[in-house]
């Protein structure tokens, strides 16, 4: 599928690029460029927000007559906006890929485009608990402690929360214990959030000691943060099989309906959809996400390169 998907992203740069070369030659002969104009709007990922305000203000600057429209919220929650709530996107920015092809394919776009990849970590503060104390062997033993007091993502909402869980799962292998990922779903549930980005503030403030995030998510809001071990933090393809063994049942595409997620290596998907086929602005905004200056912007966010 990667493999798969790949080759489709580059069938799209080099169908745009030509499109655009052939606009230019048509043009050539107006003494103006080809101005791109008009409104985009974006629905993505929270932890999409960073990288995708910089894009927007670079293209924005290359393109002074357009305006890129960004709605961020949990990918779940963005799918069930097109597809429940049928409100008006251009394109979908997903922190998981497979959510566009498990919910928007083929009946809302025919393309998914992978462009990012990330990891789960564990951020904290100065402030926080046993700051002094915890790494990637203890972590498991000091947030089960009572006066500790860690957040997340709602698995129903948002990708970051189900591949917490799924971490969890992978940590009882990886440690040998049995009970990990059954603590901590009884532990600290008030502190269960729509989405990572949610949990930003509560740290800030000391609310929490501990969150579960992407790991450019830490990097943005200047978070100290535990790296998990390779082999339970989805960030490595070499560990595919064991990712595998994880998996979770959250809400689908209709009430009542559930999509089962099984752990992989953390890759984001970027879609135009089928209403936005005549937006030419929209296309060149996802020709420019997933150019090399694109892409620069996007890793020096915290993200991996796919």
């Amino acid at each position: 599928m990667r493999l798969k998907l790949s080759f489709l992203s580059l069938i799209f740069i080099v169908f745009f690029s030509c499109n655009n070369s052939k606009t230019q030659k048509t043009n050539s002969t107006n003494t103006d460029s080809v101005a791109i104009t008009g409104k985009v709007v974006i629905f993505h990922a929270g932890s999409m927000s960073f990288p995708l305000r910089k894009l927007k203000e670079k293209f924005e600057e290359k393109n002074p007559g357009s305006e890129i429209l960004l709605e961020g919220a949990g990918s779940l929650e963005c799918a069930r906006k097109i597809t429940d709530l049928k409100k008006y996107c251009d394109i979908f920015a997903s922190a998981d890929y497979k959510i566009i092809d498990n919910m928007l394919i083929p009946e809302y776009t025919d393309s998914n485009f992978i462009f990012a990849s990330n990891e789960i970590i564990i951020a904290f503060t100065d402030k926080s608990k046993f700051a002094s104390e915890i790494n990637n062997k203890n972590w498991f033993q000091i947030l089960q402690k009572p006066e500790v007091i860690f957040g997340r993502a709602e698995p129903n909402n948002d990708p970051c929360g189900y591949r917490t869980v799924m971490t969890w799962q992978l940590a009882d292998d990886f440690y040998g214990k049995k009970d990990i990922e059954k603590n901590f779903l009884k532990k600290n549930k008030e502190f269960v959030r729509p989405k990572e980005m949610d949990l930003i503030s509560l740290i800030e403030t000391n609310s929490l000691d501990y969150i579960f995030v992407y790991k450019s998510v830490a990097i943005q809001n200047n978070l100290r943060y535990v790296q998990l071990p390779d082999e339970i933090n989805l960030s490595n393809k070499i560990f595919s099989s064991i990712y595998k063994n994880s998996s979770i049942e959250v809400s689908g595409k209709k009430p009542g309906e559930t999509i089962t997620f099984v752990g992989e290596p953390i890759i984001y998907g970027i879609t135009l959809l089928k209403q936005a086929e005549k937006n030419v602005t929209a296309k060149e905004f996802l020709k420019f996400v997933l150019s090399e200056e694109g892409k620069n912007i996007i890793s020096k966010s915290g993200f991996k390169g796919i």
